[in-house]
């Protein structure tokens, strides 16, 4: 959609530009900063910010086919040793990027008129096989954009093509059947993270500035926080869903319960920019649509901040290099005037969210499998003893629940939401880690009840690692995340923002000031 047939309700509900990053230097950045890079297989355009590059465009000072061409040839350069981008439009894609410098050069402007960027392999793009990385839907093509698609384009985006998840989206390693596997440029032998784990390898591979992901279990700050960049996961129902399930499924106006789609970037501004296009009610979707106001961010400044860090939590460790990175957050916060708390007693139980969390998480993935698998998980279910508390029986109970069961859970949920409002009285932002670790190897094993994670030589449940997750999504908060530090290993470490509902502006603005006074993106040496 776009800006200028946006309709009076987009209009009310976006307000205010987004503004772009001010650079900075990180105290734990290499020389080399996102818009200084030298230049590599691609162009020296690589590490632009989008907002940048959008402006160069406008003034044309590059062109949109030239762009596009760039990043053509550094994704066929860099891409064999990461498998990032693995549904490929190019042709269609220089072909638009032509029609952006038609509309360039008769003085139109629009928010990412010209620019390249790719999308996550889960959203419908015409002509473009979805799959989510099942072979049973090999080949799959819907008719119709996603509406977060059609929104970027119609906003003058130039879509290269897909990017690569994990098998049903289900995992915080993108690796698949068709596609095969996407490694972390930091590392190869790591992941990427997931779902949205090719978005991410693609973005701090330099081969585009924006990416569109997802997000139900971390699937947008996992990627980000394992790969050095930027992500936004936005209030639930703000940026509307509509193209966005499982393939072959209809393409209707939907409501969200804890999935949401999100931008996914190298600075906090470019998120800004992403969302002011991607949000705002389904025009399709009466009677189910809210037309959401957002709130201009709390603060603008970092001093006025009210600030709760915690870095632990009680059913899951957090490592040791991620505490650190939290603390020395923390302590330059601090010194930034920033008023920071290290615990609250009004903090709202942590256990009691990541267990209602699991069981709806579960409960929304208990239509995929077939009804052989579901008879099993039924069994195993009735044998948990009644005292059984872990993740995991709540994970199975949730799979294997029935109606009344889910409204149980969801009566649960609201109960918390009183809690966290109060929260956010008292503090701006809550800051926690994105993930318990760095990005870890590569595990294929292919039951993750099996997988363990080695957080500081202990080995622990795999899945039980998606605790950080829980918090904004069980209450549809907004979370950014961004890149503060690098562990003993190099690997990168962010930061979740959690605000308030609808204050994503908050969150994002947050975001930005922490990078404009300590540094951001850092680029992986390819």
């Amino acid at each position: 959609m776009a800006a200028s047939d946006g309709g009076l309700d987009r209009r009310a509900f976006l307000t205010g530009a987004a503004a772009t990053a001010a650079a900075g230097l990180a105290p734990w950045r290499a020389p080399r900063a996102a818009d200084d890079a030298k230049p590599a297989p691609g162009g020296e355009w690589a590490y632009r910010a989008a907002a940048t590059v959008v402006a160069a465009l406008a003034e044309r000072r590059v062109s949109a086919l030239e762009l596009a061409d760039l990043a053509i040839a550094r994704i066929e350069a860099l891409d064999k040793a990461l498998n990032a981008v693995v549904v490929r439009d190019f042709e269609r894609a220089r072909a638009a990027a032509r029609a952006a410098d038609t509309a360039l050069a008769r003085g139109e402007r629009r928010p990412l008129l010209g620019l390249p960027m790719t999308v996550k392999e889960q959203f419908g793009v015409a002509g473009l096989a979805t799959t989510w990385g099942n072979p049973r839907f090999r080949g799959w093509q819907p008719s119709a954009d996603s509406l977060a698609v059609a929104r970027l384009k119609a906003a003058g985006a130039v879509i290269l093509g897909k990017t690569n998840v994990p098998f049903m989206l289900s995992d915080w390693q993108s690796y698949n059947d068709i596609y095969g596997t996407t490694n972390n440029p930091w590392d190869v032998k790591c992941t990427p993270g997931g779902s949205s784990g090719g978005s991410a390898a693609a973005l701090a591979a330099g081969f585009v500035a924006l990416e569109l992901g997802s997000d139900i279990g971390g699937s947008l700050r996992a990627p980000a926080h394992f790969c050095g960049v930027f992500a936004h996961k936005p209030s639930l129902d703000l940026v509307p869903a509509r193209g966005a399930g499982p393939p072959q499924t209809p393409a209707g106006p939907v409501r969200g319960d804890l999935a949401v789609t999100g931008p996914m970037a190298r600075s906090a501004g470019d998120l800004a920019l992403a969302l002011d296009v991607l949000a705002g009610p389904d025009e399709l979707a009466e009677g189910i649509a809210y037309k959401l106001a957002l709130p201009a961010p709390r603060h603008t400044t970092l001093a006025p901040f009210r600030a709760l860090l915690i870095d632990s939590h009680p059913l899951f460790p957090s490592s040791a290099s991620v505490r650190a990175a939290l603390e020395r957050l923390g302590g330059r916060l601090d010194k930034a005037g920033v008023r920071m708390a290290r615990a609250s007693p009004h903090l709202p139980d942590l256990t009691e969210t990541a267990r209602v969390y699991v069981q709806l998480l579960a409960s929304a993935y208990s239509a995929n499998p077939s009804n052989e698998e579901f008879q099993r998980a039924e069994t195993a279910a009735k044998g948990l003893p009644p005292d059984d508390e872990s993740l995991a029986a709540f994970r199975l109970r949730g799979f294997a629940g029935s109606h009344r069961e889910w409204v149980l859970a969801s009566r649960a949920r609201g109960r918390l939401r009183g809690p966290w409002r109060e929260l956010f009285e008292e503090f701006d932002v809550v800051l926690c880690p994105a993930m318990p670790t760095p990005a870890f190897p590569h595990d294929h094993e292919r039951d993750q009840r099996l997988r363990r994670l080695e957080v500081d030589g202990r080995k622990l449940p795999y899945r039980d690692q998606i605790v950080w997750a829980s918090i904004a999504t069980l209450l549809g908060l907004p979370a950014t995340v961004v890149p503060i530090d690098r562990g003993d290993s190099a690997l990168p470490i962010g930061v979740q923002i959690i605000g308030p509902y609808l204050e994503d502006r908050t969150t994002i603005m947050f975001a930005q000031l922490i990078e404009r006074e300590f540094g951001g993106f850092v680029a992986p040496q390819l």
